[in-house]
Formats: structure tokens, C-alpha cells, sequence
């Protein structure tokens, strides 16, 4: 038989996630003590959160990781819990602050990659801008940035001030940050977590975002890392989900949002992505991945449907070309559609704020 140690229990509660999220309570830190007595195991976790429901979770699940544990006779988990600290740093249940000079901080967010997310993004903070607020854009896709690209700054460096604040490219009035200004085309951002947790916190708090109603964060796909060191550092008015309407998309859209839900954040609306495409021979309407599925999940959510996006040429080529649809053509039928989402999108934020 096997002797129980402490990292025989440490490794069980590697299986324990932190609430909605991918990483565990052992590599956020929260596991502060590990007592072994015989077959009788206390541990104590320390959780720094206002949400009760995150530590019930955690509790729940840690307890059960140690007592299946072979050799374990009785598992007791014990969660000191504390307020938040006043601070922008942190990780699990730290700290939620606003971001210096921004009234209003949106996170646009998708459950999966390839729904068109970044376009998306894009174009709703140009579509703000257009109705004459000032916003800015984070590309927070550490790993796939491409903003920079679609507002034609690939060529373009952030520079910095005496005191280390990072000042933002500006395009077409808008303020931008985006990995893919700081590194070539050929070459990838290889980090590991506590690297990619960094550069998305200055990102956020180096940059001099002052002076705008908006910024978007672009969101990478999923719930990881990035996601979560956001929602529990920035206080964000809201978010925005995209997603297309096959089921595949709509599963992880429903991930996404309870993502937001755990966190208190809310989900200002849903944009239903490559809803439909319009031949330009004939100007016949094909959907291609299905209909009706944004609707339904909008209503299943309880969240307006802020507006439906068909697939457009002339879209995909003005984001090639480095300039957002919206700007380059904004009287046509897309642009239209996104700036009837930022006007839906700021009214709802005016409601929940």
C-alpha cells in the first residue's frame, strides 16, 4: 500500500478548477495548509472573493478530490475567506477595478474560435466612434492577435513614456493595443500562463486609456487564463457574446456567458455572426449555417439579440485592407447593422450602470 503524502493530496486537488474556469486552486495559490493524521486529512484553502458561491464550489469539489483519494478514511476542507484587496493585481477572487480614464469597459467574447469574434470587435468599436464616442480597442488574443491587422498598425510600435506608461497606436481616432504590434508576422507569442496573466495586465493598466467612454477588449475564445484574470481584476459594465448559428457554436456561447454569470458580470446581448449570405448575382438569401439559432439562444439567456451579421465579401476585404467595414463604407447594409448594435449596446449599458 501506498504512503499518503501531502503531494499525493496536492495532486488530487490539481483536479479541483477554479469555478468556471480552466486552471486549478493549486496553481492559483489557494491551498494555504495540508495536514495528514493516519488516514484523517485537513486542508486549508484561502479564498479572497465577495462571491459565496465560489468557495461553497470549491469546498464541495475539493473535498471530494481528497476523500476518493486511496488511503484517505476522512477529508475535511477548511476555506478562510476574506474581501477582496484594493489592488489591480491578483488572481482567483482578487481585486475588481475600473481601468484609469474609461467610463465603460466591454469584453466581446466567444465560446469558441472562427465565429468571427475579432470583425466583430472591430467594427462595434469603430461603429461607437462613428456615433461620436471616444473608444479604444485591446486586443486581448495573446496568442492570435489580429486588430492590429484589420486597422492596418501592423507596421506600427506602442511607444513609452519616462515612467514606463504605455501610449496606444492610434487609428481613425481610435486607440488600439495589440501583440501583433509588438511582434512581426512570422512570429508567435510563446508564453506560458503567468507570462500571457502579465502582458494581458499591462495591456490594462500600463496603457494610457484615459479619456474614453469605451473600450472593447477583444476576448480569445474559451475560459481560460486571460478570461479569468480579466473578470476578476477589471470591472467590466458588460459583455457581448458572439457566436453563428449552428449548435456547435451555440453550445460554447452558453459556456461563455455562464462564464460572466459566475463573475456577476452582465451579458449585455448576443451577435449572431455569419447569419446568412445574399448572392450578389441573384440576391438570393442562403444560410448557410443554419437560422434562427442566435434568436433562440438569446431568448434561452434571457438577452437581446443585438443584431444578425451575414457573411459579406466586402467586409472580410476591408478588415484586409486595415480598415474596419464601418469606416471604409458606412452607409453600406453591414455597417448599418453594427451601428444599430452600438446604439443597442449603449443604451443597454446606460441601464445596467
Amino acid at each position: 500500500m501506498s504512503v499518503l503524502t501531502e503531494s499525493t493530496i496536492i495532486d488530487r486537488l490539481k483536479s479541483v478548477k477554479f469555478p468556471g474556469y480552466s486552471r486549478d486552486i493549486v496553481s492559483f495559490g489557494l491551498v494555504k495548509e495540508i495536514k495528514l493524521s493516519g488516514g484523517d486529512v485537513l486542508v486549508r484553502l484561502a479564498v479572497a472573493t465577495s462571491n459565496p458561491s465560489i468557495p461553497e464550489a470549491i469546498k464541495r469539489e475539493a473535498e471530494n478530490a481528497v476523500s476518493t483519494t486511496p488511503g484517505v478514511s476522512s477529508a475535511r476542507v477548511i476555506i478562510d475567506i476574506s474581501n477582496p484587496p484594493d489592488t489591480g493585481k491578483g488572481t482567483a477572487g482578487s481585486a475588481v477595478t475600473g481601468i484609469a480614464g474609461v467610463k465603460h469597459v466591454i469584453a466581446v467574447a466567444s465560446g469558441k474560435g472562427g465565429v468571427g469574434k475579432s470583425t466583430v470587435a472591430a467594427n462595434l468599436v469603430a461603429a461607437l466612434q462613428q456615433r461620436g464616442l471616444n473608444a479604444g480597442l485591446c486586443d486581448c488574443d495573446i496568442y492570435g492577435p489580429s486588430i492590429s491587422l484589420m486597422f492596418g498598425a501592423t507596421q506600427e510600435q506602442p511607444m513609452a513614456t519616462s515612467d514606463n506608461t504605455i501610449l496606444p497606436i492610434e487609428r481613425y481616432g481610435i486607440k488600439l493595443m495589440s501583440m501583433g504590434s509588438l511582434l512581426d508576422d512570422s512570429s508567435p507569442a510563446i508564453l506560458r500562463g503567468p507570462m500571457v496573466t502579465r502582458a494581458t495586465q499591462q495591456f490594462l493598466r500600463q496603457v494610457d486609456w484615459s479619456g474614453l467612454d469605451y473600450l472593447i477588449l477583444d476576448l480569445p475564445p474559451g475560459t481560460g487564463d486571460i478570461q479569468l484574470t480579466i473578470v476578476q481584476t477589471v470591472a467590466l459594465s458588460g459583455a457581448v457574446i458572439v457566436t453563428t448559428p449552428q449548435e456547435v457554436a451555440l453550445i460554447d456561447a452558453r459556456k461563455a456567458s455562464a462564464m460572466f454569470a459566475k463573475v456577476n458580470v452582465p451579458v449585455l446581448g448576443l451577435v449572431e455572426n455569419m447569419s446568412f449570405f445574399v448572392s450578389p448575382s441573384d440576391g438570393k438569401r442562403y444560410e448557410i449555417f443554419g437560422s434562427g439559432g442566435g434568436k433562440r439562444e438569446a431568448a434561452r439567456l434571457r438577452v437581446p439579440l443585438l443584431g444578425e451579421v451575414p457573411i459579406d465579401v466586402a467586409t472580410r476585404e476591408a478588415g484586409d485592407r486595415g480598415m474596419p467595414v464601418v469606416l471604409e463604407d458606412p452607409k453600406s447594409a453591414v455597417s448599418s447593422i453594427f451601428l444599430s448594435i452600438a446604439d443597442q449596446l449603449h443604451r443597454a449599458v446606460a441601464r445596467v450602470t
